[in-house]
């Protein structure tokens, strides 16, 4: 009887364990990261040579949704700010042209892929967001001001 009860133990820690690892291997991403991954699906990707590229020929608008604190820590060079929170509510009246050639960008991508996203949905046409946030572009020593 004493095996059996020793057995059923083991089993029993067994399945939690497995149940475990289950749970952690399917996890569901979150809400922001699936909406996150739809937009990515999209809006056209830059990549931080291809955005380097477009920031040296000129004509395009360099649009950063970071907050203005993050953005006066420093910015892609002409770069203007329209914070993620008030984008709907702004843009328009900062970039009225709705063909306008915009890479969007923030701080490590969520926020410029879903800033991208609404612009596209506001009627603007040529958005693209770039790959990687502004954190990584300055590390791989890319413009600043």
């Amino acid at each position: 009887m004493k095996k059996i009860l020793i057995a059923l133990m083991v089993l029993t820690f067994s399945l939690a364990l497995g149940a475990s690892a289950l749970a952690a291997e399917t996890k569901q991403p979150s809400f922001a990261d699936q909406l996150v991954a739809k937009c990515k699906e999209r809006v056209a990707s830059v990549s931080m040579d291809e955005a380097k590229k477009r920031l040296g020929e000129g004509g395009w608008l360099f649009l950063d949704v970071r907050t203005e604190q993050e953005f006066k820590m420093g910015h892609v060079p002409g770069a203007v700010n329209v914070p993620r929170g008030k984008l709907e509510f702004v843009v328009e009246k900062q970039v009225p042209d709705k063909n306008a050639k915009i890479v969007v960008y923030c701080k490590t991508g969520g926020r410029g892929f879903l800033a991208a996203c609404t612009l596209k949905d506001m009627g603007y046409t040529g958005v693209e967001a770039l790959h990687v946030g502004f954190d990584d572009w300055a590390k791989a020593g890319n413009p600043v001001e």
